[in-house]
């Protein structure tokens, strides 16, 4: 069995790592706050002090952090990433960053010799529990190869994109794909509840036609129990439209809706639902929740 290394252990990270090491890999993590590791220590993971420990401990290195600025403080902090990488070592970038930031991170792990992969992944904390991922991947297509097991056990479908920053951006198209419609779902059932109709018909409705979709039939569920417990969290979704926006910059592409959703997600703020739910939007929308942090 192969010894990994994971860096990160939100949401979407421990269950990820938890995966690796129920197949029987060996695993050594890191994240900020310990404590967040103590699951997979209980499991028989290594809790190392520093990225750098992770590297020099561990064959490949999986990282699923929070944002670019998480992914680059990792990578290039005194005691980061690229202070162990080496011909022999291979990182593997899991994070939903830029392509600019994945690009910097990709050509400073590969000119030290080692291999990079960038692999962000689409779905949330269910899907990942389950190892039913769909992982995006661009880099160096031997260690994409190589990690067809790893994969495997991480997510139902992967697919390998090209160079380093295309996946990376299809990510955030992905994303941009998803703020965009969960907006608009919320404004539909906010538009007709207070209309007096029944959103559970609703939910039925589309489920049963053409606009039938997973995401639809999950956060609705979560809509209508009020339930804002973290799948993925609004303040991601945000982060996600925001970097989609400036990527359809650096493209000179207009992207109005994306925008539009991108505002409405930032007024979420203002009711202290960041780290709720990304259909905790909802609550920003409808009446009986516009109660604004003052």
């Amino acid at each position: 069995m192969a010894h990994y290394g994971f860096i990160g252990s939100g949401l979407m990270g421990l269950p990820m790592a938890t995966n690796l090491l129920k197949a029987g890999h060996q695993l050594t993590v890191w994240n900020r706050s310990k404590e967040k590791c103590a699951p997979l220590l209980e499991a028989g993971a290594t809790f190392v002090d520093t990225p750098l420990e992770v590297v020099i401990a561990a064959e490949v290195t999986f990282s699923m952090l929070a944002d670019p600025q998480a992914a680059l403080a990792v990578c290039f902090s005194p005691s980061g990433v690229i202070q162990a990488v080496a011909p022999g070592k291979a990182y593997v970038e899991m994070s939903t960053i830029d392509p600019e930031t994945s690009s910097k991170i990709g050509i400073s792990i590969q000119a030290r010799g080692a291999l990079f992969l960038e692999a962000p992944v689409s779905g949330s904390v269910p899907q990942a529990e389950a190892g039913e991922l769909v992982i995006m991947c661009a880099g160096d297509h031997e260690l994409y190869v190589a990690l067809e097991e790893a994969l495997n056990i991480l997510g139902k479908k992967h697919l390998y994109l090209g160079e380093v920053g295309a996946a990376a951006s299809m990510k955030l198209g992905v994303n941009q794909l998803m703020g965009s419609m969960m907006a608009s779902f919320c404004e539909v059932l906010t538009l007709l509840e207070e209309a007096g109709l029944d959103a559970q018909d609703f939910l039925d409705i589309i489920g049963a036609g053409a606009l039938a979709a997973p995401m639809f039939t999950a956060k609705g569920k979560k809509i209508l129990a009020r339930d804002r417990t973290p799948q993925f969290p609004l303040k991601h979704q945000q982060k996600d439209l925001r970097l989609a926006l400036q990527l359809g910059d650096v493209h000179r592409v207009p992207m109005p809706v994306a925008a539009a959703a991108n505002e409405l997600f930032k007024r979420a703020y203002q009711y202290g639902l960041e780290d709720d739910d990304v259909s905790a939007l909802f609550v920003s929308l409808h009446p009986a929740g516009r109660k604004p942090i003052m």
